[in-house]
């Protein structure tokens, strides 16, 4: 593990018991971009960093794995999930499944909700001004992990925010090009209809918004692919 994530690990305050913390700190560290999937986190390393035993770190890393967010070799240890682009893509369905559902089913949000993510948005919009990357990640991903909690869900915003984390971590392995400012005016699009009570239209966008990054994703696969190709059959000087 580097200093870098050392430091990551290490910065995020302190919250339930010490074995729930070190769950909460690698998944933020994980949806804030902060560790690369294929991270290795060693359970020495982590007891050093969090200050507890290794049974504290293995009783964490247990539940991350039954997150499907961590996997664990018998012999390298664990490691952050290397998602191969078909559980990317069982990711994103899953997601849209779970997200337009939770909108036709619970989308007629009153001020207080309208409210919270009209405040999540304008954070997100603060960390893209600032270029705060990690931020940016983090925020961008959370708001559907906020949408569910204000929308009285709290079993789906659980599941979103493990779903989402893993989204991170495939932007990341696969380079989607899906730009912050884009998402981040479309999740504004999302507040809007909800705010008018057009639920349909509410949960089409959210539709449209995740077959987006689904897009950018494939887009990235085959300019890679084909940049591959250019190279393997390039004339040799």
């Amino acid at each position: 593990m580097t200093d870098t994530n050392r430091m990551t690990l290490s910065a995020i305050p302190d919250e339930g018991s010490s074995s729930s913390r070190i769950e909460d700190r690698i998944v933020y560290a994980a949806l804030s971009g902060q560790i690369a999937p294929g991270e290795r986190l060693g359970e020495k390393d982590l007891a050093e960093i969090f200050g507890v035993s290794r049974t504290l770190v293995r009783e964490a890393m247990m539940r991350l794995q039954a997150r499907g967010i961590v996997e664990v070799s018998s012999r390298r240890g664990w490691f952050v999930i290397e998602p191969t682009e078909e559980e990317a893509r069982h990711t994103l369905d899953a997601r849209r499944a779970l997200e337009v559902g939770m909108l036709v089913t619970l989308g007629k949000g009153d001020a207080r909700v309208i409210q919270a993510l009209r405040e999540h948005v304008q954070a997100e919009q603060a960390a893209i001004e600032k270029d705060d990357r990690a931020a940016r990640s983090y925020l961008l991903g959370h708001f559907h992990v906020c949408l569910a909690e204000t929308l009285g869900s709290p079993v789906l915003a659980a599941l979103l925010q493990d779903l989402t984390t893993r989204t991170v971590l495939i932007a990341a392995l696969y380079q989607s090009s899906h730009d912050a400012c884009e998402s981040s005016g479309e999740h504004e699009q999302i507040i809007d209809a909800l705010e008018a009570g057009d639920v349909p239209e509410a949960a089409r966008l959210m539709d449209a918004h995740l077959r987006h990054v689904e897009n950018a994703l494939n887009e990235r696969h085959v300019r890679t692919r084909l940049q591959n190709l250019k190279s393997a059959l390039a004339r040799p000087d």
